[in-house]
């Protein structure tokens, strides 16, 4: 996120980080975190993942419906926020 004053200035989209020892800040982090795990475990070295696979699980996950999204997938509610009219 180290371009997160650019981002929030170009789409409107405030961004914030966690403290720092504060795992209850980071929910909606480590969920994800757990599903990226399901293709690779902890400790995988990314050097050794190529850009295509990354990208094919970077799809994957964003068009996965969320519960907490009230089933839509994460595109469908990020998608409206970044189209200009």
């Amino acid at each position: 996120m180290a371009q997160h004053k650019p981002f929030t200035i170009d789409t409107k989209i405030q961004v914030y980080f966690c403290h720092p020892n504060s795992p209850w800040q980071r929910g909606t982090n480590e969920q994800p975190n757990g599903l990226v795990r399901d293709f690779w475990p902890k400790g995988t070295d990314f050097d050794n993942i190529s850009s295509k696979e990354i990208a094919i699980v970077q799809q994957s996950l964003n068009e996965r419906p969320r519960q907490i999204l009230n089933w839509d997938a994460p595109m469908e509610r990020f998608n409206p926020l970044i189209v200009t009219a």
